[in-house]
């Protein structure tokens, strides 16, 4: 074998090791920058929309999808390549955190379509509520209508 041919397959080695620890470093940048587990339970609110919207907040998945895409990135040069020897590990964490980013949007996507479902409520609910109070007021005013003709 050649002195080029060692050289060549070292620098590959070499190359493989940078790729693996790029793919990890990124998965450990995106489960960083995931949300804290109290952020998203415990909130702080005067009424039900701040909380809906606090929790919002909370579940915003910041740049971990961006870390998240650098990860899968190297992972498929990587994989492309065939530089990674057992590289079952790698795939297995992508797929963690992306689920969970998925799970996150999801859940920030209900809390957005009840934000928004919950003034709405209250505000139709109001309007019953006068509605009722002015039916009432009309029964009772006809109430005092009829004694007085009696």
């Amino acid at each position: 074998m050649s002195q080029a041919t060692l050289d060549d397959d070292e620098l590959f080695e070499d190359a493989a090791s940078e790729m693996r620890a790029d793919v990890e470093a990124s998965l450990d940048e995106a489960r960083a920058a995931l949300p804290d587990a109290d952020d998203v339970w415990t909130v702080e609110a005067d009424n039900t929309l701040g909380v809906l919207n606090a929790l919002r907040s909370a579940l915003d998945g910041g740049d971990a999808e961006d870390h998240l895409r650098d990860a899968k990135k190297w992972y498929t040069m990587g994989e492309r390549a065939d530089a990674f020897d057992d590289a079952d590990d790698l795939a297995d964490d992508i797929a963690a955190v992306e689920d969970l980013l998925a799970d996150l949007e999801d859940a920030h996507d209900q809390i957005s379509d009840l934000a928004s479902t919950v003034p709405q409520l209250r505000s139709t609910l109001e309007e019953f509520d006068a509605d009722d109070g002015a039916d009432a007021d009309d029964g009772a005013d006809a109430d005092a209508d009829a004694e007085a003709e009696a």
